[in-house]
């Protein structure tokens, strides 16, 4: 996989729903259109989340990969 370049990162790790996505939301509102956010989960239900929540929102899911039982989503903001 081709390296993706962020401008924020975001640990979520340990969180359980609805914290990710609260805190992803959070982060991408103080964030400038075009800038990528690197979030990081280990929730299973973040991959439905944050699929949903960006086709709900606009911002779009650049990348959403696994390693170990880390989820790894980089989100771009519309």
């Amino acid at each position: 996989m081709n390296k993706i370049d962020y401008n924020k990162e975001l640990d979520c790790t340990g969180l359980n729903c609805p914290l990710p996505i609260l805190k992803t939301k959070k982060q991408i509102d103080a964030m400038e259109t075009g800038q990528i956010l690197k979030m990081e989960a280990t929730d299973p239900g973040s991959i439905n989340d944050v699929n949903a929540w960006t086709r709900h929102t606009g911002n779009e899911l650049v990348s959403q990969t696994e390693d170990g039982d880390i989820y790894i989503f980089y989100i771009k903001k519309s």
